[in-house]
């Protein structure tokens, strides 16, 4: 019994845009169900096509599958009936068929169109080593950019650090005063900000991360910037240099900060070297 009144046609359906019978889609393996199983307002009652019926092992295919209807299997035991034996998808494999006793010519069965079963595995195996290249692929360009900038780094640290005091030689006076000029102690913290050169050889001792030497996450603390601004701060290294925004934000809060008060922080963490280039502020502070 079919699902469309308008369409007696069981193999076709009824097109409400342009109210016309049309055909049902067909596959190979399937059948079409009564009307693609749509009814004439659109309405869907089952699915159009649905897959052929294998026969079982010890049953006979007594109507093989069509357009229009389902794979039917009888018993062999069953007597008087035409019998097809069932056979396994082979290429161009020959069955004889029997009715009452006499021969029929041979008949042949279609040839299994799945794909090969290396074919199934080797798709999925073909996307996970592309994408294994594309990841290594990153981490290489991620590791050389890298190692360009750490030797760039190194090669203008290496250069800078000439004539500064060592990290663990603690400097022969005790007090800043010994170390740097009164202009320099008294002058304001904005000034460093303002040097460049100054500024950059800061950049390249505080900012790196190394072990046991204390770096500008250090004086940010001691500046009581809480954890994860400075964590944000060193993740945006990229982009800005974490002493710089430091040196920003203390001048921000602190207006009244000196040189002095930067001083006494990198002589509290034993960063001699950084007093040291605080006294190129000397030009800068004598021509102001």
């Amino acid at each position: 019994m079919g699902h469309s009144i308008k369409c007696k046609n069981l193999t076709t359906y009824w097109d409400r845009i342009i109210s016309k019978c049309m055909p049902c889609e067909t596959k190979q393996g399937y059948y079409i169900t009564p009307n693609c199983g749509k009814a004439d307002d659109g309405g869907v009652h089952e699915p159009p096509l649905k897959k052929c019926t294998t026969c079982p092992a010890g049953f006979y295919i007594s109507s093989p599958c069509s357009n229009t209807t389902d794979t039917k299997c009888d018993n062999k035991s069953r007597s008087g009936a035409t019998t097809v034996p069932v056979a396994t998808p082979t290429t161009s494999q020959h069955v004889r068929a029997t009715t009452n006793g006499s021969s029929l010519k041979p008949t042949t069965t279609a040839t299994s169109l799945s794909p090969p079963a290396h074919l199934l595995w080797a798709v999925p195996l073909l996307t996970l080593i592309l994408l294994l290249v594309v990841i290594c692929a990153c981490l290489i360009y991620r590791k050389r950019k890298l190692g360009q900038h750490t030797v760039l780094s190194y090669s203008r640290r290496s250069s800078y650090s000439a004539g500064f005091s060592s990290l663990s030689t603690p400097p022969s006076c005790n007090d800043l005063e010994d170390l740097l000029s009164p202009n320099i102690l008294s002058a304001p913290l904005q000034a460093v900000l303002d040097n460049l050169d100054v500024l950059e050889e800061l950049v390249i001792l505080l900012d790196p991360e190394s072990h046991g030497v204390k770096n500008t996450k250090h004086l940010a603390s001691h500046c009581s910037f809480p954890a994860t601004w400075i964590t944000y701060t060193y993740s945006m290294k990229e982009v800005k240099s974490p002493l710089k925004a430091v040196l920003e934000g203390v001048t921000s809060r602190h207006p009244d900060w000196t040189v002095g008060h930067l001083a006494k922080l990198l002589r509290h963490m034993e960063r001699n070297d950084a007093i040291a280039v605080l006294t190129k502020l000397e030009l800068n502070v004598i021509s102001v």
